[in-house]
């Protein structure tokens, strides 16, 4: 959708913690990330404004630069670094607008992604770091990881995530398998990366859908704990048309990194 002749289009770039907030997407009692960056905009401009988001993170789930984009009247004569400083004013402490820069008439936020990059922090000390509650799931125990390398790599590629993807309900089950488009999805790095009590799981693709990078890392740690097989595993990747996994990491330890256009 073009912008107005009167308006010009802002790109924001936003960091939140997502801990205190019911998800980015707008909410009836406005304790949403969206709507609270809506009310900021409004306050600062003095009419009602509406932004537009990448995509959707779910209550819980953080991150370091999610993007946005907003249409603005000519007459609102603020530079970017401007309407950084006036939005941060306005927003809670949890959420805050990091860029902001005028973008062309045809850059929209969300249907314009190339890609996105999500990460995943697992906490592995017996005992969980007050400082990391909210921010990573505390997993500890014995986990092999030489089986959790094997599978993630096994992710890389195209496939179906039917099974490893959650329904948002804007259509049924059977609808949305009977389509592989709608659940095949392309993932172009797998990482996993071990830093002392922290183990980091890194995924990099052309898009995700509905909590799979939550479902792709609880069923990978069930396969590092050694309460499923390699093989499971791989069946949810290569057989489209069976019974989804049972495991889904908590919300906490996700980021959403970057998004490409």
């Amino acid at each position: 959708m073009s912008v107005a002749e009167d308006k010009r289009r802002l790109k924001l770039t936003i960091a939140y913690d997502g801990l205190p907030w019911q998800g980015w997407q707008s909410q009836p009692n406005g304790q949403s990330i969206q709507d609270q960056i809506q009310h900021a905009l409004g306050v600062v401009a003095k009419m009602p404004l509406i932004i537009e988001g990448s995509g959707r993170t779910d209550a819980g789930v953080h991150a370091l630069a999610q993007i946005a984009h907003c249409d603005v009247p000519l007459t609102l004569r603020m530079e970017p670094h401007n309407w950084v400083r006036a939005v941060n004013a306005v927003l809670p402490p949890s959420i805050r607008v990091m860029a902001c820069e005028f973008a062309t008439q045809e850059f929209h936020a969300r249907f314009q992604t190339t890609g996105k990059m999500y990460r995943y922090r697992i906490w592995r000390a017996d005992t969980m770091s007050p400082f990391e509650v909210g921010r990573a799931w505390h997993v500890y125990g014995a986990l092999d990881l030489d089986k959790l390398r094997r599978c993630a790599q096994r992710i890389v590629g195209t496939h179906n995530f039917a099974r490893l993807s959650a329904n948002r309900g804007d259509l049924s089950e059977a609808l949305r398998r009977a389509n592989p488009k709608t659940t095949t999805r392309t993932i172009h790095r797998m990482e996993v990366i071990e830093s002392e009590d922290l183990l980091t799981l890194e995924f990099e693709g052309s898009g995700f859908l509905y909590k799979m990078v939550r479902m792709l890392t609880g069923s990978l740690l069930q396969v590092a704990r050694g309460r499923d097989s390699e093989a499971w595993f791989a069946d949810l990747l290569d057989d489209p048309s069976g019974v989804k996994t049972n495991q889904c990491a908590i919300p906490d330890g996700l980021y959403l990194v970057r998004v490409d256009y």
